[in-house]
């Protein structure tokens, strides 16, 4: 509705003595009076500056005594001023002549500006005016209150006399005198004549005010009485003078009155203002609502506020402005919601928690179309400690404080509460006095625009950012939707030309899609597109001057709508404009009115307006493009009188057409139908009237009346739907899934919260029962004031003030303003469907509920919405002190069983409720074991662990670890690692005798680390008992295969059993992966959960870990890793790579290449340029430089490293769009890729060109590998195996990797004694059964086998012999060109002077568990493997799960 914004501006007043102490706008409010003692003076509106002084003499103060209220003659001709000493002055305000203006602006040379059209008002002027006193008038008596009526002045004085003058004062009735006793006083108008009456004797009227719409006077005696007088005859005399009172009140303060609502505001001295009504049947008053302080909001000052000073309304009169005698001010809307109060918050309290003295207000007066209110502080007690002070120091600068002035504070306000026909019911659209909010959907056309205005200076001396919009960085909770998209406001500033001229704006429309808006100031409007960022003014000056918009503006498609007054012709016009064309009246279509419109709408394509005779006009719409431009034709269709119902036209707040009627859905089949123009909805004075199409005559068939004649139904009389509505939102959309919310009325009611009218439908088409209504009433309550609704989405939007407090303004000489907090506004949005199943259910609505439910199921908050439904009724329930009779809890729940999210729903409501809430919660919706279990059947997991917390709080420790190992397996099966380690601290929980203390929630703690084994240096849990659950014997037995030890948990010693447990289920889970031959589900387990696999392999070797049937291990390994099985390459042992020095040279130069992914990040950049002529092999480059030919240990003379590979297919991965698969020569060469030099230059600078067929064998080699990641795990796991001595997977593993140096490795370690005799057997039998599967199923397995051919020759002759060295296995240059061809997957070289045996260093070539892609360096002799395990840490880490 309102909001506060910026900081207030201070206007400072002549330097003088007096205080100013009240200010009194006139009519328009262009001009406000502001008096102190013996000084008026009158200020202008737009630039705030004052215009003219009047100072008194010294004798006529003496006489008059001091000013003290002031009232404007209608015309703002005149003003009288009240004095002291019973004297009413007059004065004329005389213009000075038409020319003369003050403050002119100066413009520099050469600006555009100063050309100005002849007769052109300039904006920035304030109009030169002169103050001439006439007669004083003597009522000899204390004047208490002025009241300024068409002719007369009403003056209220302290002897008891209500004096009735002419403003010119010299009339022969110049003026007369009533007395208040003669006035009879009842508690209703029926019982005026002989009922109790009150009496006035000595009772004075200490405050009044004139309501037009009401035709009478609000009133408080002296005695604090309310009462309302009304004048029976047209004139006001003695006789004729009738009055009313209300009934037990005797404290009233002051009065305000609402002419657009018929309210009465009366302030109280306990703090509060009663707002009262007048019953049009009795002529009695009737409390409608209170606005007051509650103790929920504001504890502290809720009853201390004493008694109320003023109450303003809004011009518009759709809020109120309140103050104490304490300070202070509060905003509400007409029917008593809270939008604003300045004691509390911020504006209270000063960041360090010290409390502020509130602001106290002498005077205030809201500004033209209520943007500025401009307050009159009381700094009297102030200003005397400065002038103590400054008697003191008597060098000390005049403090700022002293100078007496007005605070200005800004508002920014809905369209809604002058436009309320704004066509887009579903965007918020907020303007201030210089620029409009709107909320957009779009964040990509927001953020380029909000960013150029959100950050104004927040200085105070920088010019005062007054409408700052809001603050990006508010951590206020933000709405659900995901049409919301952000917090930002989308600001555009109103064009300053048309604002200069046209000042202040009035009305403001967006249309239905949210990208054009319009304004319309005091003369013409204008128009703006978010497309092209332009705004839109009239092309001719005369044309915008010759109109004023008098009933709003709307959009209708890309027309502007408009209800204008013509002052050429004189007369009410309808026009449309179109968006494209220019501004210009020769483009526009325009209708004549024959009376004023108040009130324009539209609806599809009609206008409905309301005129000031009280008659309803509509009008059709038709676009015509028949000329160049497109123009829109108007058509009467119907008038509708309403006189008989509408006492004055100024109380219709709003009118709509809306396709809502009583019957919805039954009558009606045809979905087209029912959004026609059925009923108007008429906002009279809060009361909201329908009118429907009267069906009940003789009904004509669409056939029988030719289709351009049609007469349109007339309207049945008017029924009053609600009361107290402020706001009603429909749509003219249809949907046939969101029946519910499309065909409803949405109110907005004030303090009662909101209310919805929502249609009942019967379901599946049945006939509906006679009994129910077709309609009903649903009042809610929501936090925020309601802008706009989402219709289809169930979405409140609004908007609230937020405030920023800024430290640096404290100080000694604190500026007023500074006080407050700078003030911004947040978008705010709320979801209300959960309140509106709710009154469903009470009302046993339960299939409409369900049917309404089930259309909003698809929403992304819904289950939000179901969570707050049931958190809500539970609080509720739970804590009330009396049984309740009738509890809705179980019909919740049962309705909530009904949706696939029940089980989710019960347990994050229980979780966010307190543990004491619990029993009642389950008791309604079942028991938590029996949850849980449906939660492991249906695999919710999450869920179930969710139901684990709660089970462990209500149940004794066995049953909660009971579920915990039902839960914990699941999740191992599963593969939920996150959910394991959870579990398995739960577990440990439980048995570690924490029962005692419920523990934390397991998903919010995050886990210890208690560091892992090597292998595991980026995950920083292990979980099991490691190495000590593990005898150490068979560390000792296993030397050759030397296992890492881990570190042991730090743990009390009370832990072991249940740890025993863990690992128990631990080793079970692995030896079943083992069996199925899961590999990789096993790598990802044992990295996930820290599981030590080395050692559980060792124990498992002769047991679990064995290979019974190597070809299906094989298969297996090939599915589960997506590794492609080899294809046979023609003619692949003539490989065309045999040439030696093309081979030596494109390893060197892929070895020193970088790679695309930065994955040799070692020392690779730092390799000293080495020579590499025709016969070298890499063996000899490794004597030279041992640390950098580390980095790619490479196995024997050619083959390649890992990391060539590695580069390959970073290339043909990334690059695959850019370049052939030929390039794969040099992927990794930068500057080769760059500049596009396909040959590769070797250190001699001899040119090396590569054939079509190397390029061939090099890409089907690349096409045999699996993917990098399958390559990094397998040969991890090679590791593993081969740490453990589990020979055969070593076996299968080399076989699928291709590579000859494991099978080698693996042969050689089969003659160790140590080695069981069925191990040797089971290797021989499986790489025979491969052999036979190759040669009929898998050709591309036989290179492979026959490159090995030596190794099982040996195997199958010497079942036992010496242990081969492994230094026996490194190649021959005959062979490795043969490995070159056909093992590209080449393995790293064991190295003979390790003393650990060459196995080890085999695996810690490999990346620990997640490096990034590179391959962590191998140790150098001297480096320990700690320091590999840094290294390869440092390289960035490898997901080793899987995704």
């Amino acid at each position: 509705m309102y909001f506060l914004t910026g900081w207030p501006r201070r206007l400072l007043c002549l330097r003088s003595e007096e205080e100013p102490f009240h200010i009194q706008p006139s009519s328009q409010r262009f001009y406000f009076a502001v008096l102190s003692q013996t000084q008026l003076g009158i200020w202008f509106s737009r630039p705030s500056v004052l215009i003219v002084s009047y100072i008194e003499s010294a004798k006529a103060a003496a006489q008059f005594g001091s000013y003290q209220k002031a009232e404007w003659k209608p015309d703002d001709s005149m003003i009288a001023v009240a004095t002291a000493n019973g004297y009413i002055l007059l004065f004329d305000v005389l213009g000075v002549g038409d020319d003369k203006s003050l403050y002119e602006p100066v413009y520099p040379k050469g600006s555009p500006l100063v050309k100005v059209t002849p007769g052109y008002k300039e904006e920035q002027c304030a109009p030169a005016l002169s103050l001439e006193m006439k007669k004083p008038v003597d009522l000899e008596a204390p004047i208490t209150s002025l009241q300024s009526l068409q002719e007369d002045l009403l003056v209220c004085t302290a002897d008891g006399y209500l004096h009735v003058l002419h403003w010119d004062g010299l009339g022969s009735n110049g003026r007369k005198a009533i007395c208040l006793t003669t006035i009879p006083f009842s508690l209703d108008l029926q019982s005026a004549r002989g009922g109790p009456s009150l009496d006035l004797e000595g009772a004075y009227i200490r405050c009044m005010e004139y309501c037009v719409t009401l035709d009478g006077f609000a009133v408080v005696l002296s005695d604090g009485r309310l009462g309302f007088i009304t004048p029976l005859s047209n004139n006001i005399t003695a006789d004729q003078l009738q009055g009313v009172w209300a009934a037990d009140v005797t404290d009233g303060t002051c009065v305000a009155v609402n002419n657009k609502y018929r309210l009465m505001a009366f302030g109280c001295a306990s703090g509060s203002v009663l707002v009262y009504m007048i019953d049009t049947t009795t002529g009695s008053m009737q409390l409608s609502h209170k606005l007051e302080l509650t103790p929920k909001h504001f504890p502290d000052i809720y009853n201390k506020t004493g008694p109320v000073k003023l109450i303003r309304w809004s011009p518009d009169f759709s809020v109120a402005m309140v103050t104490w005698e304490c300070g202070g001010l509060s905003l509400w809307s007409v029917f008593g919601a809270h939008l604003i109060c300045t004691l509390g918050e911020d504006f209270a309290y000063r960041s360090d928690g010290t409390k502020k003295d509130p602001i106290k207000i002498s005077s205030m007066s809201w500004g033209a179309e209520g943007y500025h209110l401009w307050v009159l502080p009381h700094i009297q007690e102030k200003k005397r400690q400065t002038e103590e002070e400054e008697e003191e120091e008597m060098d000390s600068p005049p403090q700022p404080s002293l100078q007496a002035g007005i605070l200005q504070f800004h508002f920014i306000k809905s369209a809604l509460t002058v436009n309320p026909c704004t066509s887009n019911q579903e965007q918020v659209l907020l303007h201030g006095e210089d620029r409009l909010y709107l909320t957009c959907g779009d964040p990509t056309q927001v953020n380029s625009t909000s960013d150029t205005h959100a950050h104004t200076h927040l200085h105070p001396r920088e010019g005062s950012p007054m409408h700052h919009p809001s603050n990006p960085d508010s951590s206020l909770s933000q709405g659900l939707s995901t049409l919301l998209g952000h917090k930002h406001w989308h600001v555009v500033q109103i064009h300053s030309t048309y604002l200069e001229s046209n000042w202040p704006i009035r009305f403001a429309a967006i249309d239905s899609a949210g990208q054009c808006m319009a304004v319309a100031g005091r003369r013409g409007f204008a128009h703006y597109s978010l497309v092209t960022r332009k705004w839109k003014l009239f092309g001719n000056i005369t044309q915008e001057q010759n109109m004023t918009v008098t009933g709003g503006l709307a959009w209708w498609k890309d027309f502007v709508v408009v209800a204008c007054y013509n002052f050429t012709d004189q007369q009410e016009q309808l026009r449309l404009y179109q968006r494209s064309t220019n501004l210009d009246n020769a483009f526009a279509s325009v209708t004549k009115l024959h009376s004023d419109t108040l009130l324009l709408n539209v609806f599809r394509d009609m206008v409905i307006l309301f005129r000031a005779d009280c008659s309803i006009c509509l009008y059709s719409i038709e676009r015509r493009n028949d000329s160049p431009h497109p123009t829109a034709s108007v058509e009467l269709l119907q008038e509708v009188s309403m006189s008989r119902y509408i006492p004055h036209p100024a109380l219709v707040v709003s009118v709509t057409l809306t396709s809502v009627r009583t019957e919805t859905g039954i009558t009606l089949k045809a979905p087209q139908q029912a959004c026609m123009a059925e009923s108007i909805m008429l906002n009279l004075a809060g009361q909201l009237i329908m009118l429907q199409r009267d069906r009940s005559g003789p009904q004509v068939r669409d056939k029988e009346t030719p289709a351009n004649n049609k007469k349109l139904l007339p309207f049945s009389p008017p029924v009053v739907l609600a009361q107290c509505v402020e706001n009603v939102w429909t749509t003219c959309r249809s949907n046939r899934k969101k029946r519910h919310l499309l065909e409803a009325l949405w109110l907005s009611c004030g303090e009662a919260g909101m209310k919805v009218w929502l249609p009942l439908f019967p379901r599946d088409h049945r006939k509906p029962h006679t009994f129910l209504s077709r309609r009903i009433m649903l009042p809610f309550h929501i936090n925020i004031y309601p802008l706009a609704v989402l219709f289809e989405d169930a979405l409140v939007l609004g908007a609230t003030n937020e405030t920023v407090l800024y430290d640096g303004l404290q100080g000694s000489s604190e500026p007023l303003e500074a006080l407050f907090p700078f003030c911004t506004v947040e978008r705010t949005s709320q979801i209300y469907l959960h309140h509106i199943l709710r009154q469903l259910l009470v009302r046993n609505l339960g299939e409409q509920a369900l049917m309404l439910a089930q259309s909003c199921a698809s929403l992304p908050y819904f289950p939000h919405v179901m969570e707050l439904m049931v958190h809500v009724v539970l609080e509720e329930e739970a804590t009330s002190r009396e049984p309740i009779p009738d509890p809705l809890l179980p019909t919740v729940a049962k309705f909530i069983t009904e949706f696939p999210l029940f089980l989710r729903t019960i347990v994050h409501c229980a979780r966010k409720t307190e543990y004491a809430l619990w029993n009642y919660l389950f008791a309604a919706v079942g028991n938590p074991k029996d949850l849980f279990e449906e939660c492991l059947m249906a695999q919710d997991l999450d869920t179930a662990a969710s139901y684990l917390i709660i089970l462990q709080n209500m149940e004794v420790p066995a049953v909660s670890r009971q579920h915990a190992t039902l839960l914990f397996n699941t999740a191992l099966e599963q593969g939920k690692w996150d959910l394991c380690r959870h579990m398995i601290r739960f577990l440990k929980a439980i048995g570690s005798g924490e029962m005692e203390t419920p523990p934390p929630t397991p998903t919010t703690q995050e886990p210890s680390s208690t560091g892992g084994f090597e292998f595991f240096r980026n995950r920083s849990i292990s979980l099991s008992q490691s190495a000590d659950s593990v005898t150490t014997g068979k560390f000792n037995l296993q030397k050759t295969f030397s296992m890492p030890t881990g570190p042991s948990v730090k743990g009390r010693d009370v832990e072991c059993a249940e740890n025993m447990y863990i690992d128990m289920m631990l080793w079970r889970h692995a030896r079943h992966l083992l069996e199925q031959v899961r590999l990789r589900d096993l790598g990802c387990f044992s990295a996930q959960l820290g599981f030590e696999l080395i050692g559980w392999l060792c124990r498992e070797r002769n047991r679990v870990a064995r290979v019974d049937d190597f070809v299906s291990a094989l298969k297996r390994l090939h599915k589960d890793f997506l590794w492609p099985f080899p294809v046979n390459p023609a003619g692949s042992l003539s490989s065309p790579l045999k040439n030696g020095r093309c081979r030596t040279v494109l390893s060197t130069r892929l070895l020193k290449s970088q790679s695309a992914d930065s994955l040799l990040n070692s020392d690779m950049d730092t390799a000293p340029t080495q020579s590499a002529p025709t016969n070298h092999t890499w063996l000899d480059g490794l004597g030279q430089r041992p640390k950098d030919m580390d980095t790619a240990s490479s196995s024997h003379s050619n083959q390649h490293s890992p990391q060539t590979h590695d580069a390959f297919l970073s290339l043909l991965t990334n690059k695959v769009e850019e370049y052939s698969v030929g390039s794969a020569t040099d992927l990794t060469e930068t500057s080769s890729v760059v500049d596009g030099d396909w040959t590769m230059v070797d250190e001699n600078s001899s040119t090396l060109s590569l054939s079509q067929a190397e390029l061939e064998h090099i890409s089907m080699e690349l096409a045999n590998k699996g993917p990098h990641k399958s390559q990094v795990q397998l040969r991890y796991l090679l590791h593993v195996f081969m740490e453990a001595g589990c020979l055969e997977w070593c076996v299968v593993i080399g076989l699928i990797l291709r590579d000859a140096n494991v099978i080698k490795q693996v042969i050689g370690f089969l003659d160790s004694p140590e080695v069981p005799q069925e191990t040797v057997q089971s290797v021989r039998h499986g790489l025979l059964a491969v052999d036979t599967w190759a040669s009929t199923d898998c050709l591309g397995y036989k290179p492979f086998l026959n490159l090995i051919q030596p190794q099982l020759q040996e195997l199958m002759d010497s079942a036992a012999g010496e242990p081969v060295q492994p230094e026996a296995f490194q190649p021959s240059s005959q062979s490795s060109k043969l490995g070159c061809s056909e093992v590209p997957g080449g393995a790293a070289a064991p190295r003979a002077e390790d003393s650990r045996g060459a196995v080890s260093q085999l695996g810690l070539a490999l990346p620990s568990l997640e490096p990034a892609g590179g391959f962590s360096r191998p140790p150098s002799e001297d480096c320990p493997p700690e320091q590999t395990e840094e290294q390869g840490e440092e390289e960035g880490a490898y997901d080793c799960t899987l995704s």
